[in-house]
């Protein structure tokens, strides 16, 4: 009989190229989708035709204790979260009960429909529980590079929600003795990220450019410096975390930074265009409190789950420009992300 995945955030980026992986083990996949009208939703049914969709919301715990009930999952995946971080400033409360609370919601549904009452050790046959933590937690880093021991020091209520979430899962784990893990990913990109996101709008920008629609990229802070892979390498992390013999939490990136002005300059050569003629630097777009240094230290993912990045820097910026130039020729909108998945 294959084994049931249960996935929040089944309409993101990281949902899409999930669900992918685990269909393409012999999963049956099963997406968390929010009661009301969802534009993503048709498109996940259309283009991921194997994922089962059931109802529940973040914000709600009875419908999460009715779709753990009804999926009956092996391994649930909370990749659900208000995940642009400039947002997170303008709705902090919300950012809080859905990437913070919606943690202990999801662990709560498990748990009850478990009939997990104390600690008693990791049970065969229980549910798994994978919670995507962020390098954002490190903020202000201590050291660098970071590892799964590294203090945290949020510099954003979205980092704040997720470290929430991080101590939380391990609290579950130690309490409960439930299968409960953190993957702390460092950012990670794709075609399919979001447009708001700043490689996404630096590959949509060029693209915009190379094609004569626009004539200027405005950025914020082109000196921090961020540790970018790619989505699709760093959910086979997930899985692994999962099937592994002992649940631990992962650091997982690359081992190397690279600035936005390196990105920007990527970018644009993907194109044959010279960026210095058409990048204007807004101070409007810097952070009200910036992260200007994260890399991972990935060690323990290496030598432990046998995981490596397989795309390179470049060959991923190259990937997101050529993709949104070939979305834009061919009439997509990815203010709607026609280009998803």
């Amino acid at each position: 009989m294959a084994k049931r995945a249960l996935l929040t955030g089944i309409t993101g980026q990281d949902g899409s190229y999930l669900a992918e992986h685990l269909l393409g083990a012999g999963y049956e996949v099963w997406g968390l989708v929010r009661g009301q009208a969802n534009p993503r939703v048709s498109r996940v049914r259309t283009l991921l035709q194997d994922v089962r969709l059931v109802r529940g919301d973040l914000l709600d715990q009875g419908s999460l204790i009715s779709a753990v009930e009804k999926v009956q999952p092996d391994e649930v995946y909370n990749l659900g979260a208000i995940s642009f971080v400039p947002m997170s400033w303008e709705q902090a409360e919300l950012t809080a009960e859905v990437t913070g609370m919606g943690v202990l919601r999801m662990l709560e549904a498990i748990r009850v429909c478990s009939g997990i009452t104390a600690s008693r050790g990791t049970a065969a046959g229980q549910t798994r529980f994978y919670q995507a933590s962020s390098s954002e937690m490190f903020g202000q880093v201590r050291e660098t590079p970071q590892t799964e021991r590294t203090p945290f020091h949020p510099r954003s209520p979205y980092g704040v929600a997720k470290a929430y979430g991080h101590f939380l899962t391990q609290n579950y784990r130690e309490s409960y003795g439930m299968f409960a893990v953190s993957g702390i990913l460092f950012n990670h990109e794709s075609p399919r990220r979001g447009a708001e996101f700043v490689t996404r709008k630096v590959s949509l920008g060029v693209a915009r450019i190379k094609l004569g629609r626009s004539r200027e990229l405005r950025l914020g802070n082109l000196e921090a410096r961020r540790d970018w892979g790619f989505a699709g390498d760093f959910v086979r992390a997930m899985h692994l975390m999962l099937t592994a013999g002992e649940p631990e939490d992962y650091v997982i990136g690359t081992g190397r930074t690279h600035s936005v002005r390196e990105l920007v300059e990527a970018a644009f050569g993907a194109a044959g265009l010279d960026w210095e003629r058409y990048v204007v630097t807004d101070p409007g777009l810097h952070r009200p409190a910036e992260v200007d240094l994260l890399c991972a230290d990935p060690k323990k993912a290496r030598t432990q789950l046998g995981w490596e990045p397989t795309v390179s820097f470049e060959d991923l910026v190259a990937m997101m420009v050529e993709s949104d130039l070939r979305l834009l020729a061919g009439g997509g909108d990815p203010g709607q992300d026609s280009s998803w998945p």
